[in-house]
């Protein structure tokens, strides 16, 4: 898309004969330039040109002459118009140039005055250039006619006009002539101005029509008919009459305001119409002006540019016709370019210029091919004669003031020197040279023919991108044309305002981009030009140059020295012409920002570089210095604000532009390498190779003073600085403070570009180049700040090399400074770090080479890293604070080596470690550690030491480290520590994360600790003999073994969560004695070898658990050290058995019936039971079993006992009521691990590995408990014996640790290995007998036994009921048998259905289970009438028994049974207890020696008649009887509720029934002694009909029907 600010122009030509210009302008100018325009590309589409600038210029004015007043700050006057040259300048097209100069085809000229007038004597005749591209005319031609009537038209208006188009459009539409002509294509216009106060201004635009005038009018005139208005007249006379013929008139009509007074129609019409003329109607006829200017300007423009394409056509068809010349093609073409840039399609033109470049190189191809310049296309110049002259001043500078030169006068040096400086300032630009007419003539040479078209390519290109260059230029355009309207005048509508247009950042991109390339390529033909013309010079004006010729040293100086100036020139212009406020640019990090264009622009030399006296004024390190990575916006000196940052395209201009500054860099460095100036590089120490001493080099020359005289001159010759022109590069090399500092901003400014475009890697080496060059210039503070930023990045690129380089020059700067710290914590440590990975690498490579790979990669040498480590212990020395440095990155090749060594006759052990040192020097370690971890996940770990200072060499090394610290179980590596003076080297991982095998770091970290036999143990027991009521307690055996103990410490931890333990109340059994003991820490004295002692302390438990652990800790001290044993242990504390109880009161006893269950899978053995009495009760057991009763998980054992009250016991506050029931067993799994503890260990002790007896066994064990499901233990206890097959499918050698060579010690059996012992000892063992133990004396060591409190429910009262029949029983069976008294043969009374039973209910009570302490109960109610029989139960302790307590009893039977008679329910009273007698407890009745008051008397028994009716046939139980407590207030008759009679008293306790007839029952049967049946189906349902039936008791009978 078109860019708002195009500097684009067309040239529109009006006549004014009639001086009206100065009317029209006003209200013309403002409306301009031309705005959205749209026309129709022939080869693409649709082309929109948003503004189009119009240059309004008077008929009779040569073109040639016209300036358009520019931006620039010297203005140029414009030469006298030449007639000659006028003709050859003039083209189609009219294009914008900057900085036109004189002679040059796109020279202008100012117009003297305020307005644009023809010469008085009119113009000459305008011969046309035979070549189109140099034509110059304008797009439309305008005439501008007053006529105030209608007579006035007729008579000489309209004739005049005729005379006008007759000879001003000749070229012009519908006139004959050649298709040459639409070259020049034109169209023209007239333009009617009417005045006020003219008859002309009266009459309406068109007839007829009626005239709009405001709502106030009154009246309107009407024309007569036949009449037409000065409008219709003009376009019926001069507009075509074909269908689509163009209007080329209008008519704009000048407010009296408007109009001077002495211009003014003095004659007022006599007719007045009443038209006036609105607002709305003036609007429309301007719009309708521009309208038409817009639509024959492109119409003009379409005709030539068809005319143009079909020029190039036909040209470009004759290419290889003979005499075919491209100057004369490119001038045709160009033509056409300019065209397009003229309307503002300037991507279009730069399209044409791009394809002109490429058919250059073309032809310049094809010339060389073919051997002669002549061959094609026309010859160019071989050389520019410019650059000759340049090249001879040079070279006579260099000589030392003037250097003759054949045919050529002498050279001054000092004309001209001024002059050249500017033009190359700025070497780039089309208006440098009159480039169109070197080439129209053929004189260009090939340098300057590209150097055009370039130029022309940025000019495009910058219009596109909106440059600051354009928008001066158009800011002249609109000055110009508002200094042409008329003074005294105001404009008829405001000047348009221009609002700011952001730049386009792609193109700006794309001119950098471009001259990135054009730069190497151009620097390549300038010196192929230069050499052409000195070697003409050589040769004579007229020979020929050859290419070939071999330079000398002075021309090859001066060659280089132009080009270099010329190159840095082009990329410091481009620089300056893209610079733009829309892209961020970093401040500088070397001082205070400079503005853009302060090292861009070349200014006296006290102003081009960033103003310092040294370098060292950047900032300070102790500051945070700004990073080069995420800087702030930009910061620019004026304060105009910049626009919001684009981002289209932001990044890619950054990126280019710092490609040009690295470009002007890179010639600064190439000249300065001339003059031993370097950049740092050279000097950088190298690392990568061994060390070479530098060689010199030797002159074989005899003649010493021609070799010193030669290296004179060459040294002349490289410091010199003649043939360059640039005035920066000039002024910083004339010495070396100015180089370096001009080096140091184009360094600068190429990081804050990078930066901006985000390329990471270019800004590093950026930095690091500065790095370098401030290390070589000793400014080691600025150094040390970028060699701290850049080095990471090396490193992490894989430069291992230049960041061990940069480490080296990092160190010496941080040490020049004195900063220590950061001295050896950022430069030593990591320098160190970096060449021992390279040692590393290489070591990988070696082994790399064994299997035929090949590496070229480079690595350091050890002289170039050696030093450095003593330098890193010694400076660490002085430090606070500790170094630390990983482990890993100075060693290699880490790991145990083989199994623990355990030492003789003490608890300690050894383990050997390897480690490779990576560093290139030997030093002495103070110390090295080692900690080992538990893998079992409990906070377990090992510190392991060597014993004195250890010399750590380069390589492998052993290093043997000790502890004396012991815990059994597997252990992994996690903590290596080696220090040395204050430098730790350390290694830490988690050993909980899983590390893959091919990266780990550590090889064989695992190891295995087990304890040996002889050493100190802790085992962990829980108690034996358990009493349920008391707290439960554990064991804690500690065996001394070899160790002759002078003191030791215990400390028992608890390691379960909510066990506590209750260390007040341990005890130790045994000797000796703690000598103190303070929580859960005793200490002891001295204790001899193969000693033991037992603490026992009881504990307890937040949440039921099925296993506690105790962690014991150990400190002993021998004669051979002290040593620690650590050992958590884990034992189960939940029940082996359950016992349940059922209870059974009598009215004389109590039967209580004991379940014994196991608890767990495994049976066990129930040896013996006892059930011991208390003060009120004893108890009584039948025959006890003979041998151990077996309890299965689902078979548990019964015991009965018979518990009865003791004679004469009597209740009180200290009587003991409570039984205890003791258990004597054994658990069968214990019994077989027993079992295998006891055989492998009686195996093990005739061999040497009886020291491994403890691991074994602890592993055999948990396999044992593991593998023994709960049908093997079963079945082992049936059996009688254990299989031990179950173990051999065990992998053992994974389960049982490694050994060590010096475990094992004269092995002469050839059994050294614990698996292949412990598969030989279960072939031999395919089983084990289990032990069977006696229940006459169990042993007690092997034995369990508990002890259950047993408490005898307290019921207050026992009732005993008994229902009896009377005897004998009036029965049937009595008539054959008297004394059978009723009963059959089976036992069972046998009576009647609805035979009436006469019946006695007994009831009887006591209170001798009434155990209860004395209870605070609600008062009991006392009954005033109580019943005379009573047998009660309530209680509910000493208040119960000392009142009478009520009960209800009720004869219950199902109602289809039994039909109840008599009393079946009542209430009876138990009286209270006689304390005096009760409290005896000697006094008894004569009847049963009861105890007086506690149970009943016959006296107090109670027999209630009763009659029972049995309904059924059938064994009928006895009815049954419910005994239930009174509430108080539910008593009839008596009591209240010991409230007022408002509550009801609550129970008395608990209280049981004794009924006897339980489970007695009756036999009942029907009465019929005799049945007749008939058998015939007349019953009912079909069945036999009954006819008689006879009963039992009487011979009389019933006939049924």
């Amino acid at each position: 898309m078109e860019q708002p600010f195009s500097s684009s122009k067309v040239t529109v030509e009006y006549s004014d004969p009639y001086d009206v210009y100065k009317l029209l302008a006003p209200g013309l100018i403002p409306r301009l330039p031309l705005r959205d325009l749209n026309w129709q590309s022939h080869a693409g589409p649709l082309r929109s040109i948003s503004t189009l600038h119009t240059e309004l210029v008077p008929a009779g004015v040569d073109y040639s002459a016209i300036f358009t007043p520019q931006a620039s700050p010297n203005p140029k006057i414009p030469a006298p118009p030449d007639t000659g040259a006028a003709t050859s300048r003039d083209d189609g097209f009219q294009p914008a140039a900057i900085g036109a100069r004189a002679g040059s085809s796109e020279q202008q000229a100012e117009p003297i005055g305020g307005t644009l007038r023809p010469p008085a004597g009119g113009a000459a005749k305008e011969r046309r250039h035979q070549i189109p591209g140099l034509r110059r005319t304008p797009y439309l031609k305008v005439l501008l006619v007053r006529c105030d009537d209608n007579d006035t038209y007729k008579s000489t208006t309209r004739a005049e006009i005729r005379e006008w188009i007759k000879n001003n459009t000749a070229g012009s539409p519908g006139k004959t002539g050649s298709n040459a002509e639409n070259h020049d294509a034109f169209e023209w216009l007239i333009v009617h101005v009417v005045l006020p106060n003219s008859t002309a201004a009266t009459q309406p635009r068109v007839s007829g029509k009626a005239p709009d005038s405001s709502s106030d009018s009154k009246t309107t005139s009407r024309w007569r008919g036949g009449s037409s208005t000065l409008l219709e007249k003009l376009r019926a006379d001069f507009n075509g009459s074909t269908k689509g013929a163009v209007d080329r008139v209008c008519q704009i009509r000048i407010g009296i305001n408007d109009v001077p007074y002495n211009m003014l129609p003095r004659v007022v019409p006599a007719v007045p119409t009443g038209y006036t003329e609105t607002e709305q109607d003036a609007e429309k006829a301007w719009a309708d002006l521009i309208a038409k200017f817009k639509e024959l300007i492109l119409l003009s423009f379409d005709r030539r540019v068809t005319q143009y394409e079909e020029d190039i056509k036909e040209r470009d068809a004759q290419r290889s016709l003979p005499g075919w010349n491209f100057c004369t093609f490119f001038i045709l073409k160009e033509g056409l370019a300019r065209g397009f840039e003229s309307v503002g399609l300037v991507e279009d033109a730069l399209v044409i210029y791009d394809q002109l470049s490429v058919g250059l190189d073309n032809i310049i191809q094809e010339q060389t091919v073919a051997g002669s310049a002549e061959a094609h296309g026309g010859a160019l110049l071989s050389y520019t004669e410019e650059l000759k002259e340049r090249a001879q001043k040079a070279m006579a500078e260099i000589a030392g003031g003037q250097l003759e030169f054949e045919e050529s006068e002498a050279v001054d040096l000092q004309v001209g020197d001024k002059k050249r400086l500017e033009n190359d300032s700025i070497p780039i630009s089309s208006s440098k040279k009159p480039y169109r007419d070197l080439i129209l003539a053929n004189k260009v040479s090939l340098l300057d023919f590209r150097c055009y078209i370039f130029a022309r390519q940025i000019t495009l290109l910058l219009r596109l991108a909106n440059a600051w260059s354009s928008r001066e230029e158009l800011l002249a355009k609109l000055k110009e044309q508002q200094e042409l309207v008329p003074k005294g005048v105001a404009p008829r509508t405001p000047a348009p305002k221009m609002t700011e247009e952001p730049e386009n950042l792609w193109h700006l991109a794309e001119i950098c981009k471009r001259t990135l390339e054009f730069v190497p390529a151009v620097s390549s033909v300038m010196r192929a030009d230069i050499v052409a013309a000195m070697a003409s010079v050589v040769k004579g004006e007229g020979a020929e140059a050859d290419p070939n010729v071999s330079l000398d040293p002075l021309l090859s100086e001066v060659i280089d020295n132009m080009v270099a100036s010329f190159a840095f020139s082009v990329a410091q212009q481009i620089l300056a012409q893209t610079s733009t406020k829309a892209l961020p640019i970093p401040p500088s990090t070397l001082g205070t920002p400079e503005a853009e264009q302060k090292v861009s622009i070349p200014e006296p030399k006290t102003m081009m570089h960033p103003a310092r006296s040294s370098s060292l004024r950047s900032q300070s390190p102790q500051a945070a210095p700004r990073s080069p990575i995420g800087f702030p916006g930009p910061s620019r000196a004026d304060d105009v604000p910049a626009p919001p940052y684009l981002k289209a395209g932001l990044e890619e201009l950054a990126a280019q532009r710092a490609g040009l500054c690295a470009l002007s860099r890179n010639i600064l460095e190439g000249c300065g390498k001339k003059r031993g100036w370097t950049d740092g590089w050279a000097s950088v120490p190298t690392v990568g190779e061994p060390d070479i001493n530098d060689m010199e080099e030797v002159s074989l020359d005899d003649n010493d003073e021609k070799a010193k005289s030669k290296s004179e001159i060459t040294e002349r010759l490289q410091s010199s600085v003649a043939g360059v022109d640039n005035a920066l590069l000039r002024t910083a090399l004339d010495n070396k403070d100015d180089f370096y500092r001009l080096y140091e901003t184009l360094v600068d400014k190429a990081l804050r570009h990078y930066t901006v475009a985000n390329h990471t890697h270019a800004v590093q080496a950026n930095m690091a180049d500065l790095a370098v060059l401030k290390f070589h210039l000793g400014e080691f503070k600025e150094a040390a700040f970028y060699f701290y930023r850049v080095i990471p990045f090396y490193g992490e690129n894989g430069w291992s090399l230049l960041e061990l380089s940069m480490l080296v020059m990092y160190a010496r700067c941080l040490k020049e400074l004195k900063r220590l710290d950061d001295y050896v914590n950022k430069a030593l440590r990591q320098l160190l770090c970096k060449a021992a990975a390279a040692e590393r690498d290489r070591r990988q490579q070696r082994s790399q080479f064994r299997l035929g790979l090949t590496s070229t990669t480079q690595y350091p040498e050890p002289s170039a890293i050696s030093g450095f480590l003593a330098d890193l212990l010694e400076v660490s020395g002085s430090l606070d604070k500790e170094v630390k440095i990983p482990l890993t990155s100075l060693f290699c090749d880490m790991g145990l080596d083989g199994p623990p060594f355990y030492d003789d006759d003490q608890d300690s052990f050894s383990l050997f470690f390897d480690l490779h040192s990576l560093l290139v020097d030997e030093f002495e370690a103070t110390s090295v550690s080692l900690r080992i971890s538990s893998l079992s996940g409990a906070a377990k770990e090992i510190w392991l030491q060597s014993k004195g200072p250890l010399t750590i060499r380069p390589g492998p090394n052993k290093v043997k480290v000790q502890s004396t610290v012991m815990m059994a179980g597997a252990f992994e590596v996690d903590q290596v520590r080696l220090e040395s003076n204050k430098v730790l080297l350390h290694y830490e991982r988690d050993i909980r994360q899983p590390v893959d095998k091919a990266m780990a770091v550590l090889k064989n970290p695992r190891i295995n600790l087990y304890q040996r036999t002889n050493c100190l143990d802790v085992q962990l027991l829980a108690a034996r003999d358990l009493q349920l009521d008391k707290k439960k307690s554990l064991d804690l055996e500690i065996s001394t073994g070899w160790n002759d103990i002078t003191s030791c410490e215990v400390k028992i931890k608890s390691a379960t969560g909510g066990l506590r333990l209750v260390m007040s109340e341990a005890e130790v059994i045994g000797s000796p004695q703690p000598t103190a003991s303070q929580g859960g820490t005793f200490t002891f004295g001295p204790m001899r070898p193969n000693t033991s002692l037992k603490l026992r302390f009881p504990f307890t438990v937040e949440i039921d658990v099925l296993d506690v652990a105790v962690r014991a800790e150990v400190t002993y001290t021998t004669a051979k050290g002290t040593f620690t044993f650590f050992k958590a242990s884990s034992v189960p504390i939940s029940l082996a058995l359950e016992v349940n109880v059922q209870d059974i009161f009598k009215h004389e006893a109590l039967f209580s019936r004991f379940s014994v269950s196991t608890a767990s899978d495994s049976p066990l053995r129930l040896l013996k039971s006892e059930l011991h009495s208390s003060d009120l009760f004893e108890s009584h057991f039948g025959q006890p079993s003979s041998h151990p009763i077996v309890v299965y998980p689902k078979q548990p054992a019964s015991l009965l006992y018979k518990i009865t009250r003791k004679p004469g016991s009597t209740l009180g506050p200290k009587v003991k009521k409570t039984l205890y029931l003791k258990l004597y067993y054994t658990v069968v799994q214990d019994e077989i691990e027993f079992l295998f503890k006891q055989a492998l260990t009686t195996a093990l002790e005739p061999t040497p590995l009886k020291e491994f007896s403890k691991v074994v066994v602890s592993k055999v064990l948990s396999a044992v408990k593991n593998g023994l499901s709960a049908d093997d233990l079963e079945q082992a206890t049936l059996l009688g014996e254990l299989p031990t097959s179950f173990l051999s499918n065990i992998n053992w050698e994974q389960q049982l640790p490694s050994l060590s060579p010096g475990s094992i010690e004269n092995d002469t059996t050839g059994t050294a290995s614990l698996p292949t012992f412990l598969r030989t000892w279960l072939r031999a063992h395919p089983t084990l007998p289990l032990p069977q133990p006696s229940s006459a004396g169990p042993s007690p060591g092997n034995v369990n036994t508990i002890l259950i409190p047993v408490d005898v429910p307290p019921v207050s009262v026992v009732h005993t009921a008994d229902i009896r029949l009377q005897q004998p029983l009036p029965t049937v069976v009595a008539s054959g048998n008297s004394e059978s008294g009723g009963f059959d043969d089976q036992g069972y009374p046998t009576v009647l259905v609805n035979q009436l039973l006469p019946a006695t209910l007994h009831l009887k009570w006591t209170r001798i289970w009434d155990s209860a302490d004395g209870a605070t109960l609600a008062p009991a109610a006392t009954p005033t009438s109580p019943s005379a029989g009573v047998v009660g139960a309530g209680g509910g302790g000493a208040a119960a028994r000392d009142r009478d307590l009520e009960f209800e009893y009720e004869i219950v039977a199902a109602s289809d049974t039994w039909l109840v008679g008599g009393r079946r329910k009542g209430h009876f009273v138990i009286p209270a207890v006689d304390s005096s007698l009760a409290g005896a407890g000697t006094d008894a009745d004569a009847d049963g020696g009861d105890v007086v008051g506690l149970s009943s008397t016959p006296e107090t028994e109670a027999e209630i008649p009763v009659v029972l009716i049995p309904l059924r046939e059938g064994y009928l139980p006895f009815p049954g009887v419910e005994i239930r407590e009174v509430d108080g207030g539910g008593a009839e008759g008596d009591g209240d509720g010991g409230s007022g009679g408002e509550g009801k008293f609550v129970g008395y306790g608990q209280c049981e029934t004794d009924f006897k007839n339980l489970g007695e029952t009756v036999r009942v049967v029907a009465d019929r002694g005799k049945v007749t049946v008939s058998l015939d189906a007349s019953g009912t349902s079909g069945g036999p009909l009954v006819l008689e039936c006879e009963g039992w008791a009487t011979n009389a009978s019933r006939v049924v029907v």
